[in-house]
């Protein structure tokens, strides 16, 4: 990808100006901010109207740049080796000298970090001095992003928006797995498309979290990911006022519209196509979205986890 040094230089001219820019990463679009400020942090909870309680996930450039705020970690240390630059958020201790905002962290004294791939994002990262404090660039509990077209449908025009930074559809289209090392057996937060699998060949056993663990890290809460029209998992029919998002060669036939995340049957493309296709189906000329059932095996868990958030009713209660 050819990068647009113009739009580059404006996106980190508006980043020392404390305000947010959008930017590309493999897993979707995000709305960043300068890590190691609260006035610029501040703004992301206020434009997405997010809650308080729900921390960041902080951006850095390399291994060694999150070694600057977080605790080392041979865990740690196994894992972004392997795995980074990639879609793996990892929540560790922070450093008592980290000058990550409270506001990123909600208080708390861990850390949720991670060294993206996208060629644009690292690009920023690489130039620009502080980590990016970095959530989905969309308001709370709605779709995320996976290309501009979406962000600009959410936040074209804002004044709190300095740069918006072009970098394609994102390849993954899943928030990345997030995983949990401030306890003595790791915990799975938040499914991607890296799975328990194969974290475990690199880390061993890893529990999957619960509806008891506590909020560390993005994407924990039970409302998520919504559009505006009722979700109805797992459908077996399909009412002629719905729309219908299928999957594999069988499909279920009489909906209104039909979209199909991946007529192969293939779980990797599916997550690539998932908040794109629910952004399409996002229209009041339908009922609600039915979607037929998805494998929940490997990156299929992070899509139904994802899917499940997205049909639920309330926003207080945590996974």
């Amino acid at each position: 990808m050819t990068l647009d040094y113009q739009a580059l230089e404006k996106a980190l001219k508006s980043l020392e100006r404390g305000l947010l820019v959008v930017v590309p990463t493999e897993t979707v679009y995000g709305l960043a901010a300068d890590g190691y400020s609260d006035s610029a942090v501040a703004r992301i909870y206020e434009l997405k109207q997010r809650p308080s309680f729900n921390p960041l996930i902080l951006h850095y450039y390399s291994v060694e740049c999150a070694l600057e705020d977080v605790e080392e970690d041979e865990r740690f240390l196994k894992l972004a080796k392997f795995f980074w630059p990639g879609p793996l958020t990892i929540v560790v201790n922070r450093k008592k000298e980290s000058r990550v905002s409270s506001l990123a962290t909600a208080g708390l004294q861990t850390l949720a970090v991670r060294v993206p791939s996208h060629p644009v994002m690292r690009a920023l990262l690489e130039k620009y001095p502080h980590p990016l404090a970095a959530p989905s660039a969309n308001p709370s509990t709605r779709i995320s992003p996976t290309h501009l077209p979406h962000v600009l449908s959410y936040f074209d025009g804002c004044e709190q928006v300095g740069a918006f930074l072009e970098g394609g559809l994102s390849l993954v289209g899943l928030e990345s797995t997030v995983i949990d090392l401030t306890s003595r057996k790791p915990v799975i937060l938040r499914p991607g498309s890296i799975t328990k699998e194969a974290l475990e060949k690199v880390i061993g056993s890893i529990a999957e979290g619960d509806h008891t663990t506590s909020i560390k890290a993005p994407g924990q809460l039970k409302k998520h990911y919504a559009p505006s029209i009722p979700i109805r998992l797992n459908a077996i029919d399909v009412k002629e006022d719905e729309a219908l998002l299928a999957f594999g060669s069988h499909i279920l036939r009489g909906a209104k519209y039909t979209i199909n995340l991946s007529e192969k049957g293939d779980l990797a493309e599916a997550a690539s196509n998932l908040f794109r296709f629910l952004h399409e189906l996002d229209h009041k000329k339908f009922s609600a979205i039915a979607v037929m059932p998805i494998p929940n095996v490997g990156i299929g868990k992070a899509i139904n986890d994802r899917l499940m958030r997205a049909s639920a009713q309330e926003n207080e209660d945590l996974l």
